[in-house]
């Protein structure tokens, strides 16, 4: 019997010599059987808002930030009214020439005027990061957007079903 010779086997040579992939410009995936070392979050819940710069976290963050400076000051001048009628009357004169809409450009307005206003500017931070920071109910806003929400969002819908459906009873007769 003629013995057979075993050839090694070799790449035919119309064949790439790599592997198609057909994930070009992705990263690569793990085997299917592969586990990764670290958990991969899915944040596909999460709606897509549209527009360049921050985040809509971001800018409410910056309308709270401006509107704690606003509540910091009533307080502060609250606080000056009862024991310092000089310093009330000084914060209400700046008050009268400087705007409150942007917080951090009011506070640094102020400490820049002179000692005894920098001092109220001082006062206005400090109280300023205690109340964000301790009095504010972070839990009872969140309460009041959503409740805040879904009255507005049922008042449209109702308002629009009363409007449509009289005119379709005008239109129609009934």
């Amino acid at each position: 019997m003629a013995s057979l010779a075993l050839l090694p086997l070799t790449q035919p040579s119309f064949l790439p010599s790599k592997p198609f992939k057909s994930n070009v410009g992705f990263p690569p995936s793990p085997p299917l059987n592969q586990r990764t070392s670290h958990a991969t979050p899915l944040n596909c819940h999460k709606m897509y808002v549209p527009g360049n710069g921050a985040s809509p976290e971001a800018k409410a963050a910056k309308n709270l930030h401006d509107f704690f400076n606003y509540i910091t000051v009533k307080i502060v001048s609250a606080q000056l009214q009862n024991y310092n009628p000089e310093a009330y009357k000084d914060l209400m004169e700046f008050m009268n020439t400087h705007s409150l809409n942007d917080g951090d450009k009011f506070c640094a307005s102020l400490m820049r005027e002179s000692s005894r206003r920098k001092t109220l500017a001082l006062r206005i931070l400090e109280v300023r990061s205690a109340y964000s920071k301790r009095d504010f109910e972070w839990d009872n806003l969140k309460r009041l957007v959503f409740k805040m929400v879904d009255e507005s969002n049922t008042k449209l819908m109702r308002e629009y079903v009363q409007e449509t459906t009289r005119v379709t009873e005008k239109e129609t007769g009934k």
